[in-house]
This record gives C-alpha cells, structure tokens and sequence, in this order.
C-alpha cells in the first residue's frame, strides 16, 4: 500500500476506534469530560490529514476549499459541545478521503505500470569487455549486450544474434516477436531467448516507453470540462456556504424564528450539508477509472477531456493503408512471359534481399529459393532494384519497358482492382509481374457495421485513385470513399467536415496522417507507440486493433453517463438536506451521515469504470 494512503487509514482508523470507545464510556458512566476527551482526540487523530490538506491547499491556491469548510463545522459543533456529533462529522469525511484516495490509486495503477517498465541501467559491450552504466550515461551508438531475461535499455538496433522479444507491455502482443539482424528492440522489451548486441538508436529519454510515461502523465494531468467548471464553481461556493451558515445563525433569532442555541446549531448544519464534497468528487475517480479501464486495454488516452470530446464524434475518417489494412503487403499472385517461373523467383529474390522496402520483404519470404551468388546489386530510390544476373540487366520495382505477351493487361487490370503491382524487367522487356495484396484487418467490417449502428459515418482517405481504393472500401462497408488524397488534401476534407458542424475524429497510421491527426477533434494512431503516433494524436491504439475503437467510445459513452449521475446526484442530495434543515426536519448526525454517505456512493459509482 502507498504509504500516504496507509498513513491516512491508520489515522482514520484509530479516530474510529476512539469514537467507539467514548460511545461505551457516554453509555456506561456518567463521565462527560473524559467522553469529551475522548472524541476530542478523535477529532484531532483523524481530522490531521484533512486539516493539513485544507490548509496547504488554501495556501497554494489562495482560496477556502471544502477541507476547511468541514474543519469549521467540526469546530462549531466542538465548541457548542456536540462533542459526538463534531467526531463523527471528522471521521466520515475523513474515511471517505481515505475511500477517494484509494479509488484514485487503483485507477491509476494500470497507468503507473508503465513508468516502471524501462530498466535503469545498460551493459555496454566493447571487444567482448562487458561494463554496466547507468542509463544516463548511454549515448545514440553505443554497443550494448542484452542477455537472455534481461531487458532493452533503450530503442536500438539489432547488430548480432537472433531472439524471441517480449514486447507485450509496449504493444500487447503476447506472441514474442522474432528479432534478427537490422531490426528495431523497443526498451523495456525483454529478451526471451538469445543473446543479442544492439546498437542504441536513441537517447533514453526519447525512447518509445519515456514518450508512453509523458503521455501517461499528461493524462492524469488533463481534466475534462466539467472537472474545471466544477473547481471554478467549489472556488465561490464555499464562501456561499459559510455565508449562509453565518446568516441563519444571525438573522432567524433578530426575527424571533429561533432561539440563539437552535439557530447556532442549524448554522453548523448547513456547514456540513451545504459542502460540496460530493460534487467535487464527481469527476476525476470517474476519470482515472476510464483512463486505467483503456490502459488495460493497450489504449492510451491522452486525459479525460479527450473522452468528454469522444461522445460527440459523427464523422470518422480513416487512412487505408496500415489503418483498415494492416499495412503488411503479402504477395498475392507472379505472372510471366518469355521467363520461366523458378528463374524469376530466384532473381527477385536475389535483387529484394538486398532492399528493406516492405513489397520487398514480403516477395523475399514468398519464395523459398536459393538466391544467385555474387551478384552486385543498386537501389534506385523509389524505384527499385537493379543487378545483373549472367549477362542480363534485371530491374525490379517500378521501371518502365516493354511488356511481353499479355502481361500489360494483367498489370493494368490489377492496377484498377486496387492490388500493388512489382514489375520484373529484363534487358528493358518487362517479363514478369508480382501482384501484391494488402491484408484487410480482420476486425475492419465489424467496426464500420458498428459505428453506423451508433449513427457515426465512416469516410476512408487514400492516396490511391478512387478505383483503387474502393474494393477495400466496400469490402469493410465504407460508402463514401476519398482517393488520390495527398496530405494537404486530407487536411481539406477535414476542414470542411468541421466547418459543416460535424465533430471529427481521424485515425491513420501516425506517420504520413500527421497534418490530418493535428486538425481533428480527436486523433487517433494505430501502431506500437511510433513516436509520431504519440506527439500527434489524443489516443494511441498501441495494440493496433481497429476495434479498440468502438471499445474506447462505448467507454468514453458510460463515462459520461457516470460524471452526469454523479453530477445530477450531488447537486439533488445538497439541495433536499439544505431544504429540509431550513424547515427543521435535519439534525447534525443524520445531515453529516447523508453528506458523506452521498460522497462514497459517488467514488464508488465511478469506480464501476474498472470493470470491462
């Protein structure tokens, strides 16, 4: 337990037990004085913590809060002798403090657990010399060794060696990563299986996981309208409290309404009951609960206004590729003319193993043969590969040449399907064609289906022409379909949707929709936590699940349905207890009970949010 909250429960504890104990002493001896002592060291056990914070608050802030407005009504009750009833009064508030501050740690535990999850120390490894650093010391080019069971210290590449990497509490994949040669370790990571030599990309503090921690304490940080609204209205209203506690205790006995004591006594019990200690809890355990809820669900939010701002979405533009699409092309079919097939296997793979575009891997893992031997290879960038294999020049990529036999019509044709195609050239002729798909998430169709269900129209934005763009589109229920979308473009639509009155949401894969993330109401990047992803959008989808977005709205939806319940609930227990102590229907206990009673039903409604 964190030691503020077990200090705090300590405290709380032992004025509930000295409360019992004065009850026995009052309803066994007549001795009032030591009942008196007695709730009195309650009062000041357990109104310590309450006390402290009401002052250091009003101090910072430079303005009463609802700490001290319940210090004052204990303090009115001590001094006309309700010696019980001031203890009692102290005890609730300071068990439902305790109660808050229990809610507010549960919620944030799924959010702390990830500042904990980058190591503070690095082996650097230099001619087989091993030396631990702190993490502070580690520089971009650093060799370092991580050992099998150890963690990544900080984003880095692969130099030697081949592992299985644990990189679950970064993206929420569970399966372990295959990690080789040339391919990136994010830190916190853990290696599963071998040891591997990396090389430090990045300075630790602008590691993936030190960009999650900023992001994860942004959002505690961020409150949602209301929450302000509710703070600047606590700011006045204690003062609108003690003045109408200070009036009733005044006027009414100048008026012959009531004598002097009665009216004293109403007065404290308008301290109690007009305190808006419920109305002030309404808002952030309901927060934190949403935003560990999301947490736990590899979604980062950026703060509770986000969600506030969630509930209103009616138009949700979608990139295609990486976003509907997993962004991880497969090859799909290889035509040829005046080549055999098993050659032009073997020469693309030898010219694409020597490139890391990803059309490239993807024709490499598709065929299992043995690649021609000492053959210099050219990368053209943005066009492709060039090498020559036994007195041919070959070309790979997006060359121009002659097409052989019937293979224009095929590429033409699969050009219009929307499908990628890699063309295979030989000495200027184009004798081969690579047809590349690109894989539709599973769960793409089911959340369009879903959204419409909600009233929310899905646009999809593509940079392929609209012919090659819609077979996706209606393969996943996308009506209306925007191609040939360079970023400015997508900027437009956005814009005009906004100024239509449309509230917008934009999820893209973080990386080239990052003009577009910037101008939505709410930005949303799948993806592993790139760091565009987290500097440019409101949430991440860390676990690159389209579904995460129907999830994280129906959140967002019963998260303000919880901050309205609650909000409407105070507000209507503060009003009925005020009215019926005017018309003398309330005592001191039953309005202290009610009170705090009302505060942990609020805290305890919103913790409902933890549960999925």
């Amino acid at each position: 337990m964190d030691m503020k909250l077990f200090r705090e429960t300590l405290f709380a504890g032992t004025g509930l037990a000295l409360i019992i104990i004065g009850l026995i002493i009052r309803a066994t001896i007549e001795a009032p004085m030591v009942s008196a002592l007695v709730f009195g060291s309650a009062f000041i056990i357990a109104g310590f913590y309450k006390a402290k914070e009401g002052v250091q608050n009003t101090i910072a802030d430079r303005h009463l809060n609802v700490e001290i407005l319940m210090i004052l009504a204990a303090l009115a009750a001590f001094i006309i002798e309700n010696y019980m009833e001031a203890a009692v009064l102290i005890i609730i508030f300071s068990i439902s403090g305790v109660l808050e501050s229990f809610a507010n740690k549960k919620s944030e535990k799924e959010l702390k657990s990830l500042l904990n999850l980058a190591p503070e120390q690095a082996v650097k490894y230099d001619d087989g010399k091993e030396r631990v650093v702190p993490l502070s010391d580690v520089n971009v080019g650093d060799v370092l060794i991580v050992k099998v069971g150890e963690k990544v210290p900080v984003d880095s590449t692969v130099l030697r060696g081949q592992s299985g990497i644990d990189q679950s509490a970064i993206t929420g994949e569970f399966v372990p990563a295959p990690k080789g040669v040339g391919d990136t370790v994010y830190a916190g990571a853990i290696n599963l299986e071998g040891t591997l030599i990396i090389k430090a990309t990045k300075n630790p503090a602008n590691s993936v996981i030190q960009k999650i921690v900023k992001f994860v304490k942004d959002a505690q940080a961020d409150q949602p309208t209301q929450a302000t609204k509710i703070e600047t209205f606590e700011r006045y209203y204690v003062y609108v409290v003690i003045l109408m506690a200070i009036l009733f205790m005044v006027i009414p006995p100048q008026l012959g309404w009531l004598s002097q004591s009665d009216a004293l006594y109403r007065g404290i019990i308008v301290l109690v009951v007009g305190s808006p200690c419920a109305l002030v809890a309404s808002i952030a355990p309901a927060v934190l609960s949403g935003l560990s809820n999301a947490s736990r669900q590899h979604i980062l939010i950026k703060g509770g206004s986000i969600m506030e701002t969630l509930t209103s979405v009616d138009r949700v533009f979608f990139d295609k590729t990486g976003t509907i699409t997993t962004g991880k092309p497969r090859v799909h079919a290889l035509h040829v003319s005046g080549i055999s097939e098993q050659r032009a296997k073997r020469v693309l793979v030898t010219l694409e193993s020597q490139s890391t575009h990803p059309m490239a891997r993807a024709i490499v893992n598709a065929y299992d043969v043995a690649p021609y031997k000492d053959v210099f290879t050219k990368e053209v960038p943005g066009t492709g590969m060039t090498g020559t294999i036994e007195t041919s020049e070959f070309k790979v990529g997006r060359f121009d040449g002659a097409f052989e036999g019937d293979l224009k019509t095929i590429y033409e044709r699969e050009q219009r399907e929307g499908k990628s195609s890699v063309k295979l050239i030989e000495n200027d002729k184009v004798v081969g064609v690579v047809i590349l798909t690109d894989t539709i998430r599973e769960d793409a169709r089911a959340t369009m289906d879903a959204l419409k269900a909600r009233g929310i129209t899905p646009i999809m934005m593509s940079g392929d022409t609209v012919e090659s763009a819609r077979p996706i589109g209606e393969a996943v229920g996308i009506d209306i379909i925007e191609g040939g979308c360079m970023p400015d473009d997508k900027v437009t639509l956005i814009n005009q949707a906004r100024n239509e009155g449309h509230s917008v949401l934009v999820i893209g894969d973080g990386i080239n929709d990052a003009p577009a993330l910037q101008k939505a109401d709410v930005a949303i990047a799948m993806g592993t936590g790139t760091d565009i992803s987290l500097e440019t959008s409101d949430i991440v989808f860390i676990d690159d699940k389209l579904s995460s977005l129907t999830y994280v709205m129906d959140l967002a939806i019963r998260q303000q349905r919880i901050i309205t319940t609650n909000v409407i609930f105070s507000v209507s227990v503060i009003v009925l207890l005020l009215l019926s102590n005017a018309v003398g229907m309330m005592t001191l206990p039953i309005g202290v009970l009610a009170h705090e009673l009302s505060t942990i039903l609020v805290i305890l409604n919103s913790l409902r949010l933890l549960i999925k």
